[in-house]
C-alpha cells in the first residue's frame, strides 16, 4: 500500500531535504550562508540542519562554520525588519499568513512592549521563527542597534554553543541534539535569564 503524506509535511521534508543536500556540496559554507540568511525573513528550515553536518564533517572548522551561520542570520533579520517596517501589508502579512505566525507576532509584539532587547535575544537564541521576531521588530519600530545587538548575541550564542558542543563531542551528540533542540535551547535561555537575574539584583 503507498504510503500517503499530506501536502504540508511534504512540503517541509522537500525542504528540509533541499538544505540537508547542500552538506556534502563545495559550496556548503555559501549555502550556509544563504539559508541562515533567508531563515530570518521567509525560509522555513533552520540553519542548524545545515550547521550540524558541516561541523560533523569538519570540526575543526565549527568556529567558522558557526560564524559564517550567525552572519547570515543577523544579515537577514535586517531584511526581515525591512519586511515588516515597509512591506508588511504585501510581502510581510504573506509570510505570516504562509506559516500561520499570527500568535506568534501578537506574542513578540506584546514582549517587545516590556523590553524589546531582551524578546529578541530570547527569540534570537530559542526555537520562536526568528522571521516573526524580525518582521515584528519592523512592524513596532524596534531600535536597529538593539536588534543588531541582540541578534548577534542570541544567534551567535545559538550556533557557536552547538557548533563547540559538536566539535567536543562529535558525531555521538548530533542525534540527540538534533531530536531534543528545543527543549535545550529552552532550558540554556532559562538559565542564563536567572543568572542575568541573579547578577542585577544580587550581585549589583
Amino acid at each position: 500500500m503507498k504510503k500517503i503524506i499530506n501536502y504540508p509535511f511534504k512540503f517541509m521534508h522537500n525542504f528540509y531535504d533541499w538544505t540537508l543536500h547542500w552538506a556534502k556540496s563545495k559550496n556548503s559554507s555559501y549555502a550556509l550562508f544563504g539559508i541562515a540568511f533567508m531563515e530570518s525573513s521567509f525560509f522555513p528550515i533552520p540553519p542548524d540542519v545545515l550547521l550540524i553536518p558541516l561541523v560533523i564533517a569538519e570540526p575543526q572548522k565549527w568556529w567558522k562554520k558557526a560564524l559564517i551561520c550567525t552572519l547570515g542570520s543577523v544579515c537577514g533579520a535586517f531584511l526581515g525588519y525591512i519586511i515588516g517596517r515597509i512591506f508588511y501589508e504585501t510581502v510581510g502579512i504573506a509570510i505570516v499568513d504562509f506559516y500561520n505566525l499570527y500568535n506568534a507576532v501578537a506574542i513578540v509584539g506584546t514582549k517587545y512592549a516590556d523590553n524589546a532587547f531582551l524578546s529578541i535575544f530570547g527569540g534570537a537564541f530559542t526555537p520562536i521563527p526568528y522571521k516573526a521576531i524580525t518582521i515584528t521588530a519592523g512592524m513596532f519600530n524596534i531600535s536597529l542597534p538593539a536588534l543588531f545587538i541582540a541578534s548577534v548575541l542570541g544567534r551567535g550564542g545559538r550556533f557557536f554553543i552547538v557548533s563547540a558542543v559538536l566539535k567536543l563531542f562529535g558525531a555521538k551528540v548530533q542525534y540527540t541534539i538534533e531530536k531534543n533542540f528545543n527543549i535545550l535551547s529552552i532550558i540554556f535561555l532559562i538559565l542564563l535569564i536567572v543568572g542575568f537575574l541573579v547578577f542585577k539584583y544580587i550581585l549589583l
